[in-house]
């Protein structure tokens, strides 16, 4: 998983996979995985599983719109820019751009990454209809907006931003909601 997760779907080898699980013959890799697009679909579901909590923050419906979606956004950053593994979000660097070989990857990364912006508007939906958000809300701009922000983590994180930066961001971008409240 880190690995895929440093380097990316084609920049992790079958033989730096190979060496970092003790060396293995290909033939043992082979035999163990089947492919490298299947240890990939493994990894990225471990990746899911262990880091991937925003989506199940966003839906979250014990908690007020307005914070499960700060929540998600801040957990995120701490997630992404935690130096015990690779920086940003597998999800979003590890299969964004690759090879036509690679389009079935693509569209897997891409739908965790819709399901992810359908809770985004899922929370924002929820605010208007509590009235947390004002009816006239422009939920498709709010949803791309925090989106974006999910995203650029990934790679401000790369580019070693301070986390105070992008948590200031959030803040920032937690004002569009604020705006939005207010009509």
């Amino acid at each position: 998983m880190l690995l895929f997760w440093q380097h990316g779907y084609e920049g992790a080898s079958t033989d730096r996979l190979r060496i970092a699980m003790g060396g293995i013959s290909s033939a043992s890799f082979y035999a163990a995985f089947g492919s490298k697009e299947r240890l990939f679909r493994e990894s990225l579901q471990r990746y899911m599983d262990m880091h991937g909590g925003v989506v199940v923050a966003l839906r979250d419906t014990s908690l007020p719109p307005r914070e499960r979606l700060e929540q998600a956004l801040l957990a995120s950053v701490t997630v992404q820019t935690e130096t015990s593994h690779p920086s940003g979000c597998m999800l979003t660097l590890s299969a964004t751009i690759l090879s036509e070989a690679g389009a079935t990857l693509q569209a897997l990364t891409g739908g965790h990454r819709d399901e992810t912006r359908r809770a985004i508007a899922d929370c924002i939906a929820d605010g208007v209809s509590s009235g947390a958000l004002s009816v006239v809300t422009d939920v498709s701009s709010l949803v791309s907006l925090y989106d974006a922000i999910l995203l650029g983590v990934s790679i401000q994180a790369r580019d070693g931003v301070s986390v105070a930066s992008i948590r200031g961001a959030v803040r920032s971008a937690m004002a569009s909601w604020d705006a939005a409240a207010n009509g």
